[in-house]
Formats: C-alpha cells, sequence, structure tokens
C-alpha cells in the first residue's frame, strides 16, 4: 500500500473487510452497535473510524482488523498503511515533524539527523531555549535555570562554552543558524509547532475547544495526538532548575489534565468499561485528584456500580481528611448525593439521533450596558452545577435584555442549538399553557407536528427525550408562574434554561437548584454609560448636569432611558435640558420616581405615547387588540387604513414596538397593555372587528391560491374585502403562512371570544389547505375545536357539519380513527339532514379513509362507492376523482388491479378533463404504484415520471419527493445505482428543505439500499 493514501480509503478498507466478514458468516453485516457490544467501545466513535472521521489508535485498529477477519498478511499491510495515514496527518497538521523533543528524553532531529547532545548540561540548555522558543531567554534566568542555588563563579564563562557546544551540534545535524544570540540573551529560531511541548499544548487546547463544543470523538483524536507526543517524564535526561523545574511541573500536570480531559470525552462516547481500569490506574499515582475521582464515579455508575462509586468518594474523602484535614470540593459532595439518590441524570445511553439546531435567540439590545455582577453570577453558574437561572424583577428593568445578551456570549458552549419562547405570563388569561410551550418546543426540536401525542405527560415525555444528552440552551421569556416553568426544566446537566419573569418563582428551588437574579435601577453611572453609548460622549458630556438629572427622572429604568435617548436621538440638534423639561411637567417626574410601582412603568409609556405623531398613536392602540404574538406591516396597515411604514420606525425607534423580522412587529406584553388602556371601548371594538376580518381575508386569499376547489365558504363581505396584494401565488402564500402560524390559533379562539363566532368557524375551514401542505395537524386540530364551538353557539347547522368534517380529516391525519370516524358520522348525518350531497360523499371518503386504516377494507370499499355515488349524483368532478382513486387504492391492496386500473383510468380522463393539476398528478402516481405491485417496472417509472413533472411544476415538494423515492426504488432494484443515487438526492434535498423528517428518514433508509 503506498503512502500517500488517506484517512478515507483507510475507512473504505475497513468497510470493505466489514462487508466480506458478512459474506464468510452467510448473514447481515454487523451494525456499528453489534461492534460495540463485541469491543467495548461506543457506537458513535466506531461511526467515525467506518466513516473516516477519527483515525483508531493503534491498537484499537489491530483488533477491530482481527475482529472482522484479516488474515495476518492482511493485518500487517493494513498496520502499515495506518501508521503512514498518521504520519503524514501529523505532518501535515504541523509543517513537519517535531524538531525538539522535550516531552521525554531531550532530542533535537535536524535534516542530517539527531544533534550530538553531550552531558546533562547541553540537553538541559537546549531544552530551556526549546520550552521558550522563539523568545530571548536572558544568561541570567539561563544560569538559574541550569544551576539553581549551586550558582559556580564561572557560570557565564561555562555557559559560553555550553551554547558554543550546542551551537556546533545543531550546525552538524543540518541546522545552521538556529541558535542565535539576541539582546542579553539567546534564542532558538524555530517554529513553535516543531517543538513537542509546544504542540502537546495545541493539540490539547483545540480538543479541549472541540469537547466545549460537545464533539467528543474529534476531542478524543486532538488530545490522543497530543499524548502522543510524550515518551517519559519531560526534560527527563536533563537536569532543570529554578524556573524550569517549575516548568517541567506545569507540564506534567498539563498532561495530568489531559488525561483527565481525554476519559471525560470517552465517558461521553459511553466507553465507561475501559475509563475505570484506565482512571484506577491514575488514581494509584494521584490520589487526590478530585476530577479522576469524579470522573471514575460517573463510569462506575454507568457501569452498574453505584457501591463502589460511593467507595471511590469515600477513600478519596478519607485521604483528604489523613493529609490535609479536608473535605472533598462541594462539586464533589454534590455528585456523591447524586450517585446516593440513583440520579438519572448520571446515566448515558449513547449517542443522539441527529436532529435540526434551532437558532432562534433574538437579536441582542442594542448598546447593553452595565450587569456586572448578574453577568459575573451566570458566568459562575456554568462553572457550577446549577442549570437554571432565573431573572426576576419589575417591567421594564431589562430582564429579557440581559437573558439574551449574556446568551450569545456563551452559545458556542450549546452545540445543539438555543430555543426561545414568549410564555406570555404578565397576564393569566394570555398565558401560555405548558402543552402549547411543549408543542413549540417540540416543533423546534425537530418533532413533526403529525407525530405529536395528544396529552401533556406524553408530550413531556417527548420533550425530555428530544433533549436528552443534547447540549442547549433554552430561554423562556415572561413567565408568569412555577406551573408554566416546571415541566420545561431539561432533564439533564447538559442544557441550561434560563427564565425571565416579574414573578420570583421561588417554588423551583424546592426541587432544583437556582440560580437566581433580581434586576433592579441601573446604577447612576451605568444609566449615565448607556446615554452616552446612544448619545454620543461629546452630546452628553457638553450637557452633563441635565444628564445626570435625566438618569433620575427616568429612575434608571432601562426601557425609560433608551425612550427618553431614542427621542433625543430623533433630533440631534435637541438639548438634553429641553427633554428634562418636557419629563419635568404634566407630573411625569413624581411617576418616573416611583421605583417598584407598576405605575412609574405606565408613566414612561405615556411619555413615549404622547410624543407620537397622530397616526403613530393611534396605530399603537389598535394594534394593541391584536391577539397573536407578531404583527405583520400588512396588519397595521388594514387596522389604520392608511401607509404605515414611518409610523412603525416611530415606534420601533420608540422601543414601543420591536422588530422580530423584516416588516414583523411584537409588542412587549406591559406595553401592549397600556396601549390597550390607552383606547377608548369603540375603538377597541373598531380594531377587533378590522382585525379578525383582516385575518378572515387572508385566509380565504390563501384558500383560493392553496385550493381552490375548496369553495364551501364563501364569504358575505359588507364591504371590499381587504387587499392582500403580498400574497401573489402559493410559495408567497405558504412562506407567509408559516410565518403567521403561531398567530393562527389565537386569532379564531380570539375572534370567538370578541363576539365573532362566524369568522372564527369560517377562517378555519379556510386555512385547512395550508394545513394540509403543512402539517402541524395539532394546531389545526384546536382550530377545528374552535371552529365547531362556533358553530355550535350560532346553533349553524351548515357550520356544524363542515368544522365537524374538518375536525374527523385532522383526526385521521392525527391517527386517532376512532375520534375521526366519531366526528365525521355525526357531520355524515348533518349533511344527510340538510341535503349535502357533495359533503356526505367528502364525509364518506374521510370515512372510508379512516375504515382502511383501521384495517377495514370492505368497509372501507363500501364507504368509497357510495361516496362515488353521491359526487357522480352531484356531478361534482373532482369529488368523484379523488373517490375513484381511492377505490384504486384499496382493490390494489387487496389484490385486484383489474378493477384498480378500471378505476384509475376513469379518475384520469376526469382530471385532466377539469384540468386538476393536483388530482392529475395523485392518479399518476396511483397508477404507477399499482403497476408496481403487478411487477410491470417499466409501465410504473412511466407513470411516476408523469407525476413528477406535474408535481414539480405546481410546486408540490412534498409529493415530488415522494414521487423522486418511487422512482429511485424502481432503479435501484434494477441495479442502477448512479439514477437511484439522483433521484434520492433529489427527494432528500426536498425533504429537508420543507422541514419534513419523516420523508427525511424514508429516504434515508431507501438511500441505505445503495451500499
Amino acid at each position: 500500500m503506498a503512502k500517500g493514501e488517506t484517512l478515507a480509503d483507510l475507512a473504505r478498507m475497513l468497510r470493505q473487510l466489514k462487508r466480506r466478514d458478512a459474506r464468510r458468516r452467510g448473514g447481515a453485516e454487523l451494525s456499528y452497535r453489534a461492534l460495540a457490544a463485541k469491543t467495548g467501545w461506543s457506537a458513535g466513535i466506531i461511526a467515525h473510524y467506518f466513516t473516516g472521521k477519527t483515525l483508531p489508535p493503534t491498537d484499537r485498529f489491530d483488533a477491530l482488523v482481527r475482529l472482522l477477519g484479516a488474515s495476518p498478511v492482511e493485518q500487517g499491510r493494513l498496520a502499515t498503511m495506518r501508521d503512514h495515514i498518521d504520519e503524514d496527518r501529523r505532518q501535515r497538521s504541523s509543517g513537519g515533524a517535531e524538531t525538539v523533543r522535550l516531552l521525554g528524553p531531550i532530542e533535537v532531529i535536524g535534516p542530517h539527523g539527531p544533534a550530538n547532545l553531550v552531558g546533562a548540561r547541553q540537553r538541559t540548555l537546549i531544552g530551556l531555549l526549546g520550552l521558550r522558543v522563539g523568545v530571548p531567554v536572558s544568561h541570567v534566568n539561563l544560569a538559574d535555570a541550569l544551576w539553581g542555588d549551586q550558582l559556580p563563579r564561572t557560570a557565564m564563562r561555562s555557559l559560553y562554552s555550553h551554547v558554543a557546544r550546542v551551537r556546533q551540534a545543531l550546525d552538524d545535524c543540518g541546522l545552521p543558524g538556529v541558535l542565535v544570540t539576541r539582546d542579553s540573551g539567546y534564542v532558538l529560531e524555530l517554529r513553535p509547532t516543531e517543538v513537542d511541548a509546544v504542540r502537546f499544548e495545541e493539540r490539547v487546547a483545540q480538543g479541549r475547544r472541540v469537547l466545549a463544543a460537545g464533539a467528543a470523538a474529534e476531542a478524543v483524536t486532538h488530545l490522543l495526538d497530543g499524548l502522543a507526543l510524550w515518551r517519559g517524564k519531560a526534560l527527563e535526561d536533563g537536569e532543570p532548575s529554578g524556573w524550569a523545574a517549575t516548568e517541567v511541573d506545569r507540564l506534567a500536570h498539563a498532561r495530568l489534565n489531559a488525561l483527565e480531559d481525554l476519559w471525560d470525552a470517552r465517558l461521553r462516547l459511553g466507553e465507561q468499561e475501559s475509563a475505570i481500569t484506565e482512571i484506577e490506574r491514575l488514581l494509584a499515582a494521584h490520589p487526590a485528584r478530585e476530577r479522576l475521582v469524579s470522573l471514575l464515579m460517573l463510569a462506575l455508575c454507568r457501569s452498574g456500580r453505584h457501591a463502589s462509586a460511593i467507595e471511590a468518594y469515600q477513600r478519596l474523602r478519607a485521604h483528604l481528611a489523613d493529609q490535609l484535614g479536608v473535605e472533598p470540593s462541594p462539586q464533589l459532595q454534590r455528585l456523591n448525593v447524586a450517585v446516593l439518590r440513583r440520579d438519572p441524570e448520571l446515566e448515558m445511553d449513547g449517542p443522539t439521533a441527529a436532529v435540526r439546531k434551532p437558532a432562534q435567540l433574538p437579536a441582542r439590545a442594542g448598546h447593553f450596558t452595565g450587569r456586572a455582577t448578574e453577568t459575573s453570577t451566570l458566568d459562575e453558574m456554568l462553572a457550577a452545577t446549577s442549570r437554571l437561572a432565573v431573572i426576576s424583577g419589575p417591567g421594564g428593568m431589562g430582564k429579557t435584555a440581559l437573558a439574551v445578551h449574556w446568551a450569545h456570549q456563551v452559545i458556542d458552549r450549546f452545540p445543539d442549538g438555543q430555543l426561545f419562547l414568549d410564555l406570555g405570563g404578565h397576564d393569566p388569561a394570555t398565558a401560555m399553557p405548558v402543552n402549547e410551550a411543549l408543542a413549540h418546543v417540540l416543533g423546534s426540536l425537530g418533532v413533526n407536528s403529525d407525530r405529536l401525542p395528544a396529552g401533556a405527560t406524553a408530550q413531556l415525555g417527548h420533550y425530555r427525550s428530544a433533549l436528552h444528552e443534547r447540549r442547549m440552551l433554552i430561554l423562556l421569556d415572561n413567565a408568569g408562574s412555577m406551573e408554566q416553568i416546571a415541566p420545561l426544566v431539561p432533564p439533564d446537566s447538559a442544557s441550561l434554561l434560563i427564565v425571565t419573569s416579574r414573578h420570583q418563582l421561588a417554588g423551583l428551588a424546592l426541587d432544583h437548584d437556582v440560580t437566581t437574579i433580581h434586576l433592579d435601577m441601573l446604577t447612576h453611572d451605568d444609566a449615565s454609560t448607556l446615554l452616552r453609548r446612544v448619545l454620543g460622549r461629546s452630546r452628553v458630556e457638553r450637557e452633563q448636569a441635565s444628564a445626570d438629572q435625566l438618569v433620575d427622572l427616568c429612575g434608571r429604568m432601562p426601557l425609560a432611558l433608551r425612550i427618553a435617548a431614542a427621542k433625543l436621538a430623533a433630533r440631534a440638534m435637541r438639548p438634553l435640558a429641553e427633554l428634562v423639561d418636557d419629563l419635568t411637567g404634566d407630573d411625569r417626574l413624581g411617576a418616573l420616581t416611583v421605583p417598584g410601582d407598576s405605575r412609574s412603568v405606565r408613566a414612561i409609556f405615556a411619555t413615549a405615547y404622547q410624543s407620537l405623531s397622530p397616526l403613530a398613536a393611534k396605530l399603537f392602540r389598535r394594534l394593541s387588540s391584536h391577539p397573536g404574538s407578531s404583527f405583520t406591516a400588512y396588519l397595521a396597515a388594514a387596522v389604520v387604513e392608511d401607509q404605515v411604514d414611518d409610523a412603525l420606525d416611530e415606534l420601533a425607534a420608540a422601543h414601543l414596538v420591536s422588530e422580530v423580522d423584516c416588516g414583523r412587529y411584537r409588542f412587549h406584553d406591559l406595553i401592549r397593555l397600556y396601549a390597550i388602556e390607552c383606547a377608548s371601548a369603540d375603538e377597541r371594538s373598531e380594531s377587533n372587528s378590522l382585525i379578525f376580518m383582516w385575518y378572515l381575508a387572508m385566509a380565504e386569499t390563501t384558500n383560493q391560491k392553496l385550493e381552490p376547489a375548496r369553495d364551501r365558504v364563501k364569504v358575505a363581505w359588507a364591504s371590499p374585502a381587504p387587499d392582500m396584494p403580498f400574497l401573489a401565488d402559493a410559495d408567497a402564500v405558504l412562506s407567509f403562512l408559516d410565518a403567521e402560524r403561531p398567530n393562527l390559533l389565537p386569532v379564531v379562539r380570539g375572534a370567538a371570544q370578541h363576539g365573532h363566532p362566524e369568522i372564527t368557524w369560517q377562517s378555519a375551514y379556510l386555512l385547512a389547505g395550508y394545513f394540509t401542505r403543512r402539517g402541524y395537524w395539532s394546531d389545526y386540530t384546536e382550530i377545528c375545536r374552535e371552529g365547531l364551538a362556533a358553530a355550535l353557539r350560532l346553533d349553524d347547522p351548515i357550520a356544524e357539519r363542515l368544522m365537524r368534517s374538518g375536525l374527523g380529516v385532522a383526526h385521521n391525519v392525527m391517527h386517532r380513527h376512532a375520534e375521526a370516524l366519531e366526528q365525521l358520522t355525526r357531520a355524515l348525518h348533518l349533511m344527510r339532514a340538510g341535503g349535502d350531497q357533495r359533503g356526505q360523499g367528502m364525509a364518506l371518503n374521510n370515512i372510508a379513509h379512516a375504515h382502511a386504516q383501521l384495517g377495514r377494507l370492505d368497509e372501507a370499499v363500501a364507504a368509497f362507492e357510495q361516496a362515488l355515488q353521491l359526487h357522480t349524483a352531484d356531478r361534482h368532478l373532482p369529488g368523484i376523482t379523488l373517490a375513484l382513486n381511492n377505490i384504486a387504492d384499496i382493490y390494489t391492496q387487496m389484490g385486484d388491479s383489474e378493477r384498480a386500473f378500471a378505476h384509475l383510468d376513469r379518475a384520469l380522463s376526469i382530471a385532466r378533463e377539469i384540468a386538476d393539476d393536483h388530482l392529475e398528478g395523485a392518479v399518476l402516481q396511483n397508477i404507477g404504484e399499482t403497476s408496481l405491485a403487478i411487477g410491470d417496472e417499466d409501465r410504473a417509472l412511466h407513470h411516476f415520471r408523469l407525476a413528477l413533472d406535474i408535481r414539480r411544476r405546481i410546486g408540490e415538494k412534498g409529493r415530488e419527493a415522494e414521487t423522486c423515492n418511487a422512482i429511485g426504488l424502481i432503479h435501484l432494484s434494477r441495479g442502477d445505482h448512479a439514477s437511484a443515487l439522483d433521484a434520492f438526492g433529489r427527494a432528500l434535498a426536498l425533504s429537508r428543505e420543507i422541514n419534513d423528517r419523516n420523508l427525511e428518514s424514508a429516504t434515508l433508509a431507501n438511500m441505505s439500499g445503495l451500499g
């Protein structure tokens, strides 16, 4: 095997050995998990070996190739290949092999071979210069390190002699001119990476960085590389004294620390069995190392040996008491308590599945100032065991600003993502229920909405499983109660939860180790600094007395200061004294000087509100009626029936709204409450009507773009409907609704609460097309429930039957088929009573689907046939097409392909007649599936390609991916791996683009057949 082969080549050879081993045994290839069971290594690190991400250590590599049945000759060739790759990798990473070797016997290796260093003094001299490579070392320091307290009278002359001989030795080995006289000393002019001690510390630092980022396997590689440079004790055959002896001790400690980091990383990879032996060996030499004891305790716990873990702690405790008269550290004491309690957080079952990494932190507040003590407390929490911080204090004190600012500072410590969720807890009436919060968080963690369990308890289990062993930062803003937070506390110490609240949430400390931070006013200096940063130092210092007055008038409250600064920044020529005069008028001073009183917050908001232009003030009042978490500039224009760009900019500049995305804004909840107070009852009523009518118009427009055949609801507009030019096509509709989705349920619910039940049920009907495309069926189920309640309140049988039908569809998709049948059956009765033939057909079609999913194929066929008869009588051609297609699918499952094709031929003809691309694509896909069922791959491939052309053209990305998978499977069965890979690759890209995890998993499973 030629030198120059890569780590990828070695990994390929290992995979070939694994396949050959399977053929020899006549069974399946050994999985990574099976290999882990045989070797005692982690499945994760084995996966790295076979994919070329990590080079196996020599002992592991030899064991692995033997396990896979390599012959002795093959073992030798593979070992040589591994060694060449290791050597090449080391040289590439350092720019060449090390020249000066200090981690063991002292050596210098030049182009002509090793330098001939005679005697301990010469070796020590080169060692001293190597420890300070590239930096001059004075004569005095060299003499101190060579002779220490035994400095002879002839020390300087002896030093010059040793330097001359070392120079000659360096010249002879091919390194002329590297030992240079500089100032009053000498310097070894080599690259730092040519000294093994420097390379060791660089490797270890790199290992620690990636370990902190959660990449344990990569950390193992870097740490092993660094530790492999050691060949004994540092400067082993030298005689260092003074500072050099201290440096030798430091390197010894660094080596021990690196070994601890190595076993920390390997424990994270599940290698507890091998860790126990090695850590016990290290402890025999270093019995007082608390970190080694903690690692040993974890390894023993994860091996099921809790009693041995407790014994290890007791041994350390006795040793410390005997030798030093002290107790173990608080951290180790807490670990001991956790072991005694059999805390499940100590366990580790192995690497978690790959999931998307959310990055939801909002942008940092501009000109963040102060809070040094609070920030330090949060920093200390990272080094302690607490993984829950509660930041509490009055409104306007900057709780969220602090939390977000600090979270961005430590973002690299949580490589698996960051979550942000506003719980709306200031007002109990609008506080987000736990089940909704769980649903939002699970969606962010990659759990598909259609896979969410119905109950809060089951969702909580999903949440804990999704977080298990992931290092995530979770920021829950505006918590209203302990009950909102307790279920969302992460299940282990890998993740961190930060909570902001106007309440102390003291009850959390009963069950959790909580770091509590209470925010109060800024110090005077910090408040002044904030003004200087916003307005500029020179402007503030020109009017320092006025600036000091302004700080006091704002009560040193961050939000009040920002409002004042925003007003001044908007008018660069306005004197600070003029604003001070404004703030002292109309009793504003009295309000601002009442610390902690809610009226002081109200007074600050009033100051900003009263300074707004008439249009901005009107917008501020009217938008307060919006029940969702954010609103767009389009809605803002609708509620004031005017252009609003300047008014929104004015509100944002005054910090009365925050822009969370381009053209999307949100209120702080206290500001929104104040804005509601500013509006009269009549104005609030008018605002509600405008907001809910705008959402109804939006729902109607999106329905027309996404599913025009869904036409059972026609809104009777008393005046022209709001215009929706931004919803130009289906792609724009989907993108807009994706951003609006958190608002849809609150809006539908709010419409009913504010006396608009007809908007509630009509919106629920019109939004079905979006949820059909995107999923999020848990949300749509609740929307349908709200719609049904509204229909019952109106005593409107037409609305009731449509809502029961929609709720039944949602239950079907959520695999709650019994509940679906209950709603659909009641809908069917209502439709029969009302003579609604089309509705009966649709209900029967969905009833049939529920029966089919429950395995009742005969009942499904009967219901589908009834649906077909009704749609035929009603001449509802889309319904006829859908029924024919579904009946054909059942016949295919029953093995009756002849009848299936007969129905499909009719369905295809009608779909083309009515020019319904969506239905035509569905029928062509079904023809392909039925052809495949009878073994006609050519016919199947032809129809799949026709379906693919349509689905690609109309932008049905999920269905396009399904068709690509079907095409790929045919190519795979024919052995055409290149074509199969193309099809699967397109399906994989689409599934990831639309974030469909089920489809992505199915595609990856298909791709696994490529080998």
